[in-house]
């Protein structure tokens, strides 16, 4: 095909491609918004769909139990997107052949971050960014931080063509540790977390619980990429402390960067764009190793449960009520449903 007609066909091609961006509600390569708006729900952001994704099991359900009594629920949606805004920017370029990359990021600060100078990386990696407003660190995670990130996505994912295997969370410092979260409770959503300056360990000993069982198995096939400043030692500690807790709930597929030069502040171009270079480096975890892994953990509950049980049966309920709520708080959904057979046996006794 001779040179200008390909390039003709090219800009051809660009064109018709934002052309039906436009149409959809969504920005033109290369663009964009620090004050955008969605009006997309999604059954992923319901309350009641947060809720079970994050909340121990025996706390879940006593909630809808004591919800239930008074005649109410919870609301369908936390959040008014009439009243929300986004920061949008869309990469120079067009989608690749399996779609963009996708970014939801999670802010500490009240306003969304304005991601100018991270728009080279972005280019390369071929990665939208999205990031809410008003989702910092003085507002509640599960109302409102974690249901923005969501419909983030859910809004995104209506606009433009994106790679499913490419849609990505991350956040700096509070906004980190969201992150974390929102990767823990959605791993059928987010395939990889960017953990920037902030991270807690999993199993419930800083409130991150584990989810139910067949998301906890997608959450041990997602890639974690840890990066924090060379002079944050506050952070590094506590990335250390959460590493080891992966480690110990066998997610596997990890890599752990230290950005030069940096404090505790958000990434340079250089140092986002090795992450995001992680984050596409996969590491699929050995299915001997994780097979082995999970089944000790099986081992562990199935024995936590038994001394629970035994404890039931000899009539001690206050030993039984102590060890039910440990089991409950440590492994969360991976303890469902045995957890509710004791906890009604328990009950029954009462």
């Amino acid at each position: 095909m001779p040179a200008a007609k390909k390039a003709t066909l090219t800009l051809t091609l660009m064109l018709s491609l934002g052309v039906a961006c436009a149409q959809r509600g969504g920005l033109l390569p290369g663009a964009s918004q620090e004050d955008a708006t969605f009006t997309q729900y999604s059954p992923l952001s319901r309350s009641e769909e947060i809720a079970r994704r994050t909340l121990t099991p025996l706390t879940f359900r006593r909630g809808q139990e004591v919800l239930s009594g008074k005649g109410q629920a919870l609301r369908e949606q936390a959040i008014d997107l009439t009243k929300e805004t986004f920061a949008v920017y869309v990469p120079a370029g067009g989608p690749p052949k399996n779609g963009y990359g996708l970014l939801v990021f999670v802010s500490p600060g009240a306003g969304a971050p304005r991601p100018k100078r991270w728009r080279a990386p972005l280019d390369r990696h071929h990665l939208i960014f999205v990031s809410a407003a008003n989702s910092g660190n003085e507002v509640p995670i599960l109302d409102r931080r974690l249901p923005l990130a969501v419909l983030a996505y859910e809004n995104v994912r209506i606009r433009y063509p994106l790679d499913p295997a490419r849609v990505y969370v991350g956040g700096l410092s509070g906004g980190s540790r969201v992150a974390e979260i929102a990767a823990l409770a959605y791993p059928d959503v987010f395939r990889a977390v960017l953990l920037s300056a902030g991270s807690d360990p999993i199993g419930g000993e800083q409130g991150i619980y584990l989810p139910s069982a067949d998301l906890f198995r997608m959450f041990q096939t997602t890639r974690l990429v840890y990066i924090t400043g060379e002079y944050d030692e506050t952070n590094q500690l506590d990335d250390q402390a959460s590493q080891a807790s992966m480690r110990e709930w066998c997610v596997f597929d990890v890599e752990i960067l230290v950005a030069a030069r940096l404090g505790h502040e958000a990434l340079d171009a250089t140092g986002l764009d090795r992450a995001l270079d992680a984050l596409d480096n996969r590491s699929p975890p050995d299915p001997g190793e994780l097979a082995r892994c999970n089944a000790r953990i099986q081992r562990e509950l199935a024995a936590k449960l038994s001394d629970a049980e035994a404890a039931i049966a000899r009539g001690d309920r206050d030993g039984a009520r102590a060890r039910l709520k440990a089991i409950d708080a440590h492994y969360g959904g991976l303890a469902a449903p045995a957890i509710f057979d004791l906890d009604a046996k328990l009950l029954a006794r009462e």
